[in-house]
């Protein structure tokens, strides 16, 4: 589906959950003297300003970074990566999860990312230009299917589909289980909305027979406009590192704070 363009969502509530989580799974993961490949399915535009009339438009990054950017100390490799980014491009600019791992990842680690519109990928590769990341214009499980398992095997591969396509609900749990047996150490991380009309438990409830010991980790929120179909956020992490769960059960203290508020 070439329609979408994240520039309507980006740094809304979802983005925080997710990019929260990513940000301090690749910090613990740099900790180790060791190389490791990270890879992206659905890479976007990496880099986002939140004064773009789109962004504008849905006021999503106002309910969301712009509201709760006080839960993350200083010293938080995401709370790190968004002041480095804004001090670069503006108080307005606004890190995808490409970037985030080209500021938290080393010069030995490599970085594969993958997006099939066409000038998304163009605003992908200009973003990662300075960086050592190699941007694939293609689809991006036939991306990750063709470096899996990958060099170095040690890393993460982020699924983050728009779910525009509807029958992403049905492949996308036969895709993470061919993955995860051509990559049996690799960490796999799946996004996925929580929806009112629960078009995604069918996916998980596939994905958790299939793998039973991955970590799923869920956030609610008010919705960012009346009727708007989206009420929360999820991550599906296989093989996920010491101390995730710890970390998102912090961050599910925080996105409690929300639903309260509007009770």
């Amino acid at each position: 589906m070439l329609s979408y363009q994240h520039i309507y969502h980006a740094g809304n509530l979802a983005d925080v959950h997710k990019h929260a989580l990513l940000a301090w799974t690749l910090s613990y993961l740099t900790r180790k003297d060791k190389p490791l490949t990270y890879l992206e399915t659905h890479a976007g535009r990496a880099l986002y300003d939140l004064s773009d009339a789109a962004a504008e438009k849905t006021g999503e990054a106002r309910q969301g970074i712009d509201k709760v950017a006080k839960w993350f100390a200083p010293d938080h490799p995401y709370a790190k990566v968004l002041q480095d980014i804004r001090a670069t491009h503006g108080p307005r600019a606004y890190p995808g999860s490409p970037l985030l791992a080209a500021k938290l990842l080393r010069p030995d680690d490599r970085i594969h990312l993958a997006e099939l519109h066409p000038q998304e990928h163009s605003a992908l590769d200009l973003a990662m230009s300075p960086y050592p990341a190699k941007c694939h214009l293609s689809d991006g499980f036939e991306m990750a299917f063709a470096l899996t398992p990958p060099t170095p095997r040690r890393g993460m591969l982020l699924i983050d589909p728009s779910y525009e396509i509807k029958t992403d609900y049905e492949t996308i749990p036969r895709q993470i289980a061919k993955l995860s047996r051509a990559w049996n150490v690799g960490i796999i991380w799946l996004w996925y909305p929580i929806l009112t009309n629960r078009a995604h438990l069918p996916m998980l409830d596939a994905l958790t027979a299939n793998h039973p010991e991955a970590l799923r980790h869920e956030v609610r929120f008010p919705p960012a406009r009346p009727g708007h179909g989206m009420v929360g956020s999820g991550m599906f992490v296989i093989n996920p590192p010491y101390g995730l769960e710890t970390e998102a059960k912090a961050l599910t203290t925080r996105f409690a704070t929300l639903t309260r508020q509007e009770k």
